[in-house]
């Protein structure tokens, strides 16, 4: 996919009702558990980790950057879940990449065409300033603000946007979290490999995590 204005936004207009309504679907804890392999895959751009590789529990995320649970969850909760279980070596938090729609998927290109150690600082932006770059009436334009805003020129944006590699790997991951693991609406996690959807508070998260302590 080559993401001129045109394409682009002629995508991302055909996504959005699909998009909506996936993205809105309840929140569903789930007793499955799936296998350390099938966790395992890693796609083809990296995982983006954070928290120490000998941490007991490990929290697999699947979200995309035009959910607003998903931007809920990140503002508020993954900020005490980072305090009070990451940064305390308890836990180790993977990201992955699940865009609902084409405005999700450039907005995850850009963080990966940043510097690595920048993915999760950009992250956290992108969640906090949601409404002012993933539902406006010209989001190509508002994504070009928001490359700037990270450090980007904007030939670099528009390159990053149409990088195909970059797209194929953010792509291949989505697909493997709805194909292989069962992920049908953000955020879903996986906490030390059993399956829970929603925006949980810090106070549900530790309980699922507690017990794996």
């Amino acid at each position: 996919m080559t993401l001129s204005r045109r394409k682009f936004l002629e995508r991302t207009s055909a996504l959005t009702a699909a998009s909506l309504a996936f993205a809105a679907m309840p929140t569903v804890a789930s007793a499955q558990s799936y296998s350390e392999s099938d966790l395992n895959q890693v796609g083809p751009l990296g995982e983006k980790v954070i928290g120490s590789p000998d941490a007991p529990v490990t929290i697999i995320e699947y979200a995309s950057l035009t959910c607003g649970h998903c931007a809920n969850f990140h503002n508020t909760t993954y900020k005490e879940l980072k305090k009070k279980y990451i940064d305390t070596g308890k836990v180790r938090f993977i990201f992955r990449e699940f865009p609902l729609d084409t405005v999700a998927a450039a907005g995850f290109m850009l963080a990966r065409c940043a510097p690595e150690d920048k993915y999760f600082d950009i992250m956290t932006l992108m969640f906090e300033q949601q409404r002012n770059w993933a539902f406006t009436n010209d989001p190509y334009s508002a994504l070009l603000n928001m490359g700037k805003q990270i450090g980007f020129t904007e030939d670099a944006v528009k390159a990053c946007l149409t990088n195909q590699e970059i797209l194929d790997g953010v792509t291949k991951v989505r697909d493997y979290g709805s194909e292989k693991l069962g992920v049908d609406s953000t955020p879903t996690f996986f906490i030390n490999g059993e399956k829970v959807s929603g925006a949980l508070s810090i106070e549900e998260f530790s309980k699922y995590v507690d017990k794996n302590l």
